[in-house]
């Protein structure tokens, strides 16, 4: 499986909304985390690939149309009839004599809501069912926009298990878009970074952390009495209440780390903090290059 995109503008009238100059490849097992905040262009790559807006320059695949399978963020189906009706009609199929797809209402956990009319579903089952619809088509590309939005936390940690566990192993490439950085450190192996349309950078998710955050992260409450303490350190750009503090080296993990708990200060350590790396690879990009707006 092979995905190219290139040269790639797309406007919504005057107003251009994604730009991507420089080749974004996607490949077998590749694992694409997408991030951005609200209107950065998350949504209109996944439809310009889709073909569902129009654009200019080139998506090139191997795919066929009906080998991409999307889940989207808002899913609505008929109230008319029971759940099990609903995936056979869609899926054209029985449920009793397809072992995918018994399989997949077992993995998730949807025995007792098939005969549930989908309006009385919760936010979660609700999800679960859109999933294995996805899931059944068995593509070698899968988008998946915001799949656990609007969920409480225990849900989208339970959601998030499954789908990890579910392609662990598995060959097949997926695209994700999400802004819980928590659930792209489970799943992606790349990061997509988007701003107002344009590609901040994209690539390893690990080179990209030691790329703007180095080593590690040492993250600890942003008090004015640890300020001082950590002077001669490197602060990263971080979350207003938190002070991060990048490490490059072993020596310097150990020296900021002791200096932490001398003073008993609670701290966490990450070397693959999404939220932290997307701030700094903002950062970096209007701060070198065209200033933000």
């Amino acid at each position: 499986m092979q995905l190219t995109i290139e040269n790639l503008t797309v406007k919504y009238g005057t107003e251009v909304a994604l730009q991507i100059t420089e080749p974004l490849t996607v490949g077998d097992g590749d694992r694409v985390g997408i991030i951005g905040s609200n209107g950065a262009g998350k949504s209109t790559l996944i439809k310009s690939i889709l073909g569902l807006v129009e654009y200019q320059g080139s998506i090139r695949t191997d795919l066929k149309p009906w080998q991409i399978a999307t889940h989207m963020q808002f899913n609505e189906y008929t109230d008319a009839m029971p759940c099990k009706y609903i995936m056979e009609v869609i899926l054209d199929t029985k449920v009793s004599k397809n072992p995918r797809l018994q399989e997949l209402i077992r993995f998730f956990e949807f025995e007792d809501c098939l005969r549930k009319k989908y309006t009385k579903l919760s936010g979660g089952q609700k999800q679960r069912f859109t999933i294995i619809m996805v899931m059944m088509q068995d593509a070698p590309l899968t988008f998946y926009d915001e799949v656990t939005s609007g969920l409480d936390f225990e849900t989208r940690q339970k959601l998030m298990e499954k789908l990890v566990n579910w392609y662990q192993g598995k060959t097949s490439s997926l695209c994700i878009v999400s802004h819980y950085y928590e659930e792209l450190e489970q799943m992606a192996n790349k990061i997509l970074i988007l701003d107002k349309g344009r590609v901040i950078d994209y690539g390893d998710k690990d080179q990209l952390f030691w790329k703007y955050c180095g080593r590690a992260v040492i993250v600890f409450d942003a008090l004015p009495q640890h300020q001082e303490l950590v002077k001669d350190y490197r602060k990263l750009a971080s979350p207003a209440h938190l002070t991060a503090l990048s490490v490059r080296d072993e020596a310097e993990e150990l020296a900021v780390t002791k200096l932490l708990l001398d003073n008993n200060i609670n701290y966490r350590r990450s070397n693959s903090d999404i939220e932290i790396m997307y701030s700094n690879a903002r950062q970096k990009f209007y701060g070198e290059g065209q200033g933000d707006e």
